[in-house]
């Protein structure tokens, strides 16, 4: 699957650098004060490549202390005793700073590494932690501009740079730590662009598929034929399908926005319907603090191409101007999303045990 930046990713904010509240404030300057590449792709300058038998090469594992180990308050850690495990692929982080002249953010720079933990793999990969074993490879992300450069070129082979990671990462996981479990892959913005690739790769037509409990691959805009057998899920139990979303505030249309011919699940009811979920069905989003699970954080509606919530009611939320919620993808609807993950799981292992007599 070729990188080229589309029209309709370039109403999509795909950093996650920060906790919610100040993520979506931040949404509508973050695009400008970027440091952007300035000169053209070099391979000579791009960081070196991870390692990914060295533990310190991935944000996430089940045996090493990290942020996806971490749970608000209300719910547990329960990888020791998961089934399943969770191939997770952090949003893009790296916007650089004066003076960077890298497309891909060096996976040894400390503060970076930080950066991903204190955001994307605290508030998005912990919500995984009741349901499996997560994984989270740290990979040579392309710079937030890749996704709007007029350099396609240069965007090009920085996408490339970073799905070789991500390809290398998982190859390892499933020659080292897999050992036939059932799989959940979940993504976020440009995780979501690469774990496209992966499931096209890795599952989509291949034997692998068996093991796919399900995909969220959420915050790109996924198209309908992104896959030849991978199909969207149809309802709350279903498994081997995807399930895509990108939240924006109710009544509000990006300015480029295809009418149709988008995938968009609704995290409240698991369908792609455009029936109205109200609040209620909302079992609680996680936003700043951590520790707190706000119940009937917002509504949520299939509408054309993207979903619509509410706006989010919380101490502060009164300062949020932006309509784009695009960091709220997850956060939003993290308790249902990660209810839903267990319920899927259990579904699997039911179907698992129908159909193997072995079990």
């Amino acid at each position: 699957m070729p990188y080229t930046p589309i029209a309709q990713q370039r109403s999509t904010f795909h950093v996650v650098g920060l906790p919610l509240l100040a993520a979506v404030l931040l949404t509508a300057l973050a695009a400008g004060c970027s440091a952007r590449p300035r000169q053209v792709f070099a391979a000579e300058a791009v960081p070196t490549a991870p390692d990914y038998a060295q533990d310190h090469y991935w944000a996430a594992l089940p045996w090493i202390e990290d942020a996806a180990d971490l749970t608000p308050d209300g719910l547990e850690d329960r990888q020791a005793e998961a089934a399943v495990d969770v191939f997770f692929l952090h949003p893009t982080i790296y916007t650089g700073k004066r003076g960077d002249k890298l497309w891909n953010g060096p996976v040894d720079d400390p503060k970076l590494t930080q950066r991903v933990q204190e955001s994307t793999i605290q508030y998005q990969a912990s919500l995984f932690n009741g349901v499996g074993r997560v994984f989270a490879p740290y990979y040579r992300q392309a710079h937030l501009s890749a996704y709007f450069t007029a350099d396609t070129a240069s965007a090009k082979r920085a996408f490339e740079v970073a799905y070789n990671d991500v390809r290398a990462a998982f190859r390892y996981y499933l020659a080292q730590h897999n050992n036939g479990r059932p799989i959940i892959i979940a993504a976020h913005s440009q995780g979501t662009t690469h774990a496209v690739r992966l499931l096209k790769e890795f599952f989509d037509g291949q034997p692998l598929r068996q093991q796919l409990v399900v995909a969220y691959i959420v915050g790109i805009p996924v198209p309908t034929d992104a896959f030849v057998d991978l199909q969207p899920c149809r309802d709350s139990t279903d498994v081997g399908c995807y399930a895509a979303w990108r939240t924006f505030r109710k009544g509000y249309q990006p300015k480029v926005n295809p009418a149709s011919g988008i995938v968009v699940t609704n995290p409240l009811l698991w369908t792609t319907a455009d029936t109205y979920a109200p609040a209620t069905l909302n079992a609680g989003g996680v936003v700043r603090p951590f520790e707190d699970v706000l119940p009937t954080l917002v509504d949520a509606q299939v509408t054309g191409s993207i979903l619509w919530a509410s706006k989010p009611k919380f101490s502060g939320s009164w300062l949020m101007r932006t309509e784009n919620y695009h960091a709220g993808d997850f956060n939003l609807f993290y308790v249902n999303v990660r209810k839903n993950a267990t319920l899927r799981s259990e579904m699997f292992q039911r179907v698992k045990s129908a159909t193997d007599p072995e079990r």
